[in-house]
Parts: structure tokens; sequence; C-alpha cells
């Protein structure tokens, strides 16, 4: 990882990509120098919990719940310090961009990478900086083919040529975007694709589960017992109560530091102001164009 070195690292993963209704890609993005005191920290986590990796998938138990909360609690220390940013992009596949015949999910996911980078790594830190990009290797996608996409998008946010010419991948990339590194790597070994997929994970589900866990709250507000609920009311599997636990914390969490992160107001996870360093964005159609590829179409960007 460290053959080409930069001056800032972006951790990537996706949750929920193949058949749900909301869907999402995560970045964890920080300086390199204090990815290896980063890292050491979320990694106690994982071993201090008992687990060999996190995923967010996997959390169905109070083990899980347990280390995702303390994932939380030490993204929300490194966040307020401005240590990192998490950055989640969550997509709604009922609205009227993605309800299209044909729809390309994989060149869609690649879009919505481009969206996320674009704006994070452009948008939300030093314009001088140098950026080794590492996505999970078990992504929906094969990076090799995201380098092709990206060698004619390039990343980029100038207009005044064309997106399609034939440049070099490195040279695009290293001329618009100042990436010096794209490399899939496994998350087994990269505790902070561990924590893009939670943030990946948790974000979409908050939104699908929106309804199922606002009435658990309502409930768990008229005192009734944690874990006890009328079964012609509500029937919960222990999977999302420990997930709803989850959102809970989080979203209290976030309240109390004042960061911005609303989720009553739109039913899911959602960060008004950007430029918080915990920001949940549910994208939204930027004009009536804005439609989802199919296996037909070209890339735009907006």
């Amino acid at each position: 990882m460290d053959k080409f070195l930069s001056s800032h690292v972006a951790f990537a993963d996706e949750s929920y990509t193949t058949a749900e209704r909301f869907r999402s890609v995560a970045a964890i993005t920080l300086d390199n120098s204090n990815k290896e005191t980063i890292t050491k920290a979320f990694s106690l986590i994982v071993e201090e919990s008992g687990i060999e990796e996190f995923k967010w998938k996997n959390l169905r138990q109070a083990r899980e719940r347990f280390a995702a909360i303390k994932i939380i609690d030490k993204t929300i220390i490194l966040a307020l310090n401005w240590q990192l940013r998490v950055d989640v992009l969550i997509w709604d596949t009922y609205d009227y961009r993605h309800q299209i015949q044909g729809r390309d999910d994989i060149a869609n996911l690649q879009r919505m990478y481009y969206h996320l980078f674009k704006n994070v790594l452009i948008n939300r830190w030093s314009s001088q900086s140098t950026w080794g990009l590492f996505p999970d290797e078990n992504s929906a996608l094969k990076w090799s083919t995201v380098q092709d996409y990206l060698d004619k998008t390039g990343l980029s946010i100038r207009t005044e040529k064309s997106m399609f010419d034939e440049e070099p991948f490195n040279l695009r990339l290293s001329r618009d975007f100042k990436v010096t590194q794209i490399e899939a790597v496994s998350s087994e070994l990269e505790v902070l694709c561990q924590v893009a997929d939670f943030y990946a994970g948790v974000g979409a589900f908050s939104y699908s589960a929106y309804p199922k866990y606002n009435q658990w709250l309502e409930i768990k507000g008229g005192q009734l017992p944690l874990g006890i609920f009328p079964i012609e009311t509500l029937t919960l599997s222990n999977r999302d109560r420990e997930r709803f636990l989850v959102i809970k914390y989080l979203n209290d969490v976030c309240k109390k530091k004042k960061l911005g992160v609303s989720l009553k107001t739109r039913k899911g996870f959602r960060t008004f102001n950007p430029k918080f360093p915990i920001n949940f964005w549910m994208y939204e159609p930027q004009n009536p164009e804005d439609k989802a590829p199919t296996n037909k179409s070209k890339f735009i960007e907006y």
C-alpha cells in the first residue's frame, strides 16, 4: 500500500447494492500521517470485541452491537478532532432516476462512487492533497473496470475537455485529482474498510427500516421492558433489535455532540450541512435528465 505515498487516504465500501431499495457507498478519509495510529485504534476495538472482522451484515447479537458502539465512539472522537471524515452516499432505487427499464446497477454503482469521491476528495479536504484510494476487494465492482471508467471520466470537474479523450489513467488522475494509487484491499486486513462497511450499512438500513424502527422507539418510550414487544403490535428479529439499538445510539450521540445528523426529519440518517465530518447524504437527481445508466448509457456528469 505504501508503494505510492500520498498525503491522504480513502477507504471505501458499499452496502445493499444488489436487491434492496436503499443502497449506499461510504468513504473513510484521513491524513496518511494518522493512518497507522487510527488503524491500530480500530483494530484494537475489533480484537477486544472477540470478532475476526466487523461486518454490518453480521450484526445480529450483542457482541457485534458492542463493537459497533465502540466504533461509533472512536469515530466521533476522531471526527470532532478533524482527524477523519465519514461520508455516506445513499440512493433510493424507487425514485424516478432509478425507475427505468434496463437499469445497469453496476454502472450506477460506479457513478455513485464517482459522486462520492468527487464531493469528498475535492470539496472536503485541501486542494493540495494527494490521494490513495483503497476500496474493499469484495466490492460488487471489479476495480480494474473502474479504472477504465475513471480513465474516461477523469474524476474531473472541469468541462473544457472531452471526458472521453484517451489520456492515460495515471496521468489523468495525477493531473485532475491527484490520485497516486487505487488498490482494492482485503477488509479483513484493513480495518478502515470495516469501518466504511459499518457506516454504509447503517446509513442504508436507517432508511429501509425506519418505519419499524420508529414503531419500536415508540413502544420503548412507552416504558415496556427493552426486548419485550406485543406480538400483535410489532414482530422483530434479534437482528432488528440489535441494529435498532445501534441506530438509536448513533443518533443520540450525534445529537449530543451537535454533529448536525438528523434521523427523524428524512426518516433515515441525513446530514444537512455536508461540511460536518459525519456526513450522510441522500442522492437526489440533479435535473430531469439525470437518469440511472442502462447498458446503452454514456456517462454524463452533473
